[in-house]
């Protein structure tokens, strides 16, 4: 039967949940920060070669945090836009709650939470599990990229050009028409090369079609020459590409 949480139980149960997961591992939050107690446990469940999936709407890790999570080989993470759900789950049960993974959230506010159990609870940890995994199919997997700079480095003077993670579908089709020709955005060509988007993201820069500076991906002249382009939509920015392009 299906147990109500307070702040306290909830970070109780939320911590036996990650530690419990033997198989999987999906934690649902609209902000990507996580306090030590939760990195010593995922650093656990990666040497356990455990499947993590972490779905977030908001990085805010430092760039020590970044470099931590960027060494942790069975933790993947995807951007999920307008994300405001905080569901955490394995392979036996779910918390859908009010509370964020960050360390604030634990220690001042005044939290909610309900428990499933995939025994006691069947139908609905079902439905659960099943909206998890639409969450983690509809959000573009990233890997998190930006490395720690030493005092004494310093980045050339461009305007940035984020990298393209999500990026518009609808930008995509209204480019391709204006062009007549079509032109995908990352995204789209990954999933035509059979590639999740931080892959594609490695093979541009290492053929030289983009130029990686700490956390910014850039078009260089070779990408310019093999049809790239450089938007800027509603949804943020994003790189355009032939869909003829082979990588």
């Amino acid at each position: 039967m299906a147990k109500f949480l307070n702040t306290s139980a909830t970070t109780y149960y939320l911590e036996e949940l990650i530690k419990g997961a033997r198989e999987r591992l999906i934690l649902i939050s609209p902000f990507l920060k996580l306090n030590d107690r939760i990195r010593e446990l995922l650093e656990d469940k990666n040497r356990m070669k455990i499947d993590v999936r972490i779905v977030y709407g908001k990085s805010e890790l430092h760039p020590d945090e970044i470099n931590w999570l960027k060494g942790l080989n069975f933790v993947r993470t995807s951007y999920c836009k307008n994300l405001h759900a905080k569901c955490y789950m394995n392979e036996e049960s779910c918390i859908i709650t009010s509370l964020n993974l960050y360390e604030f959230s634990q220690v001042n506010n005044n939290e909610m939470g309900i428990y499933l159990s995939r025994e006691d609870d069947a139908a609905t940890y079902r439905d659960a599990y099943e909206e998890a995994q639409r969450l983690v199919r509809v959000s573009d997997e990233v890997r998190i990229g930006v490395e720690k700079v030493s005092s004494g480095e310093t980045q050339a003077p461009q305007a940035p050009q984020p990298s393209a993670s999500v990026e518009s579908v609808a930008e995509e089709s209204q480019d391709s028409a204006s062009n007549g020709y079509l032109k995908l955005t990352t995204a789209r060509l990954a999933t035509g090369l059979g590639l999740t988007t931080a892959e594609t993201f490695e093979k541009l820069v290492a053929g030289g079609l983009l130029e990686l500076k700490g956390q910014h991906h850039y078009l260089t002249e070779k990408g310019k020459s093999a049809g790239g382009s450089f938007r800027k939509g509603s949804g943020g920015f994003y790189f355009l590409w032939p869909s003829s392009l082979t990588l």
